[in-house]
């Protein structure tokens, strides 16, 4: 069995605190067209360096109904700035257009099999994952960026065709896994394609 998520799989379903006080699980986001959830924190420069981006894809498609969700799953002991507490202060700070969640057991990383923050997975209306990877080419620095493998996917789906790039390499940091156990993924261990 693969790490990661296979494509065509539905997504693990969750209960997770949001930076809103509120639990979310994926009933909530069931009226929904297009679910997006990705792997992101506070802290990592490639996580930082693409939001704004990743900002722009979640407006762009709002109005077709694509929902973003963040998901942070950093052990707090690795890095103390992906706490509960920083998430609650960046999502003030900034207003990101998603739902911010902790996944504090790390459960989500686990069974989606999420690699690098940020990591993307997109699900279409019957909740199959159609897309699996990164956001764009140059995440820590987008004035480099080439291209958009978040939003081609998703312009491939709304104009009908079968995504062209389904599966591709995240760019980032590593989760970082409580005590680095068994289910800790090292950096040569990550290629998807």
């Amino acid at each position: 069995m693969p790490f990661t998520l296979p494509l065509g799989s539905t997504p693990p379903n969750f209960k997770l605190k949001a930076t809103d006080g509120k639990y979310y699980t994926l009933d909530d986001f069931k009226k929904d067209k297009i679910l997006v959830i990705f792997f992101t924190c506070n802290h990592c420069p490639y996580v930082i360096g693409s939001d704004e981006i990743t900002r722009k894809t979640a407006e762009k498609y709002k109005s077709k109904g694509v929902v973003f969700v963040g998901i942070n799953s950093n052990s707090v002991a690795s890095y103390p700035e992906d706490s509960f507490e920083h998430m609650i202060e960046r999502m003030k700070a900034h207003h990101f257009p998603w739902t911010y969640l902790h996944d504090e057991k790390q459960t989500a990383a686990l069974e989606y099999g999420a690699i690098k923050t940020p990591h993307f997975y997109v699900f279409d209306e019957k909740r199959h994952l159609i897309y699996i990877g990164r956001g764009v080419d140059s995440p820590k620095d987008t004035s480099k960026m080439t291209v958009n493998d978040l939003e081609n996917a998703l312009e491939d789906h709304f104009k009908g065709h079968k995504v062209q790039k389904p599966l591709t390499n995240p760019i980032g940091c590593n989760v970082k896994w409580i005590g680095k156990d068994k289910h800790w993924i090292p950096d040569d261990a990550c290629d998807l394609v």
